[in-house]
């Protein structure tokens, strides 16, 4: 079986569509075909790249074209932002890649309970979180506060040590105000949203009002997001396979 065979093959099992980083634990696994390389992820990215029965929905996520009407998908291009495409499922995708950063670094992963039935390409984000209820890491107007916080990663003493909030189409301002409310607590804020809005991003946090945490709030565009979460689950499979 020749590589790109396998690629197609393992995108079949899994349901049409796939994270590079899925097809990196899988891909693997496909019999009667040989990787004589050194660098078998590096060709999977060329793969899905390059071969025509193969399109990007987003960031990290590609798709069979055979698949693209039953899935309901449309083709990713950057430059063609369309904010009205798929939002509950692209503003549920970026949370899963964040939640599955966070499960690899040990961190409990929370989602809030209206998200939890939503889906990260196969699977419920129900299913890929740690903790379905918050830990009552304060007082209870605080937690409920947190508790509409997109992705939050907690430390072993059920603490929250990352805020983020995924910004598909909704106002920037709104989340930066989020922050603020929190801004008590040590702790990482950051606005995940496609590049095309860091500008945005960037005029709205120099608000006199969010002066206190100006200097604790990073943005993280999509496309790096989906690569972090390619390098997290890259190690892994690649420990395994050693």
């Amino acid at each position: 079986m020749k590589q790109y065979e396998a690629v197609i093959q393992t995108l079949e099992k899994l349901g049409g569509q796939a994270t590079l980083g899925q097809l990196y634990q899988n891909v693997m696994k496909v019999e009667d075909c040989e990787w004589k390389t050194k660098t078998p992820f590096a060709s999977i990215r060329r793969i899905v790249q390059t071969q025509p029965e193969i399109f990007k929905v987003r960031p990290g996520l590609y798709a069979l074209r055979d698949f693209k009407k039953k899935l309901n998908l449309k083709e990713y291009h950057h430059d063609l932002v369309d904010v009205d495409e798929s939002l509950a499922q692209g503003h549920s995708y970026y949370q899963g890649l964040l939640v599955e950063i966070g499960n690899s670094r040990n961190y409990s992963t929370f989602v809030p309970s209206q998200d939890q039935n939503r889906h990260f390409v196969n699977d419920s984000l129900g299913k890929l979180i740690t903790t379905k209820e918050i830990p009552q890491f304060s007082y209870s107007a605080i937690v409920n506060r947190a508790k509409t916080i997109d992705v939050i990663w907690f430390n072993e003493r059920k603490m929250p040590s990352n805020f983020f909030e995924v910004e598909h189409s909704t106002d920037i301002q709104h989340s930066l105000m989020k922050f603020y409310e929190l801004r008590d607590f040590f702790v990482k804020m950051v606005i995940v949203a496609d590049s095309h809005r860091k500008l945005e991003y960037e005029q709205k946090i120099k608000h006199s009002a969010l002066s206190e945490i100006v200097n604790r709030v990073n943005f993280l565009g999509y496309e790096i997001l989906a690569k972090q979460y390619e390098y997290e689950l890259y190690q892994r499979t690649a420990e395994f396979t050693l």
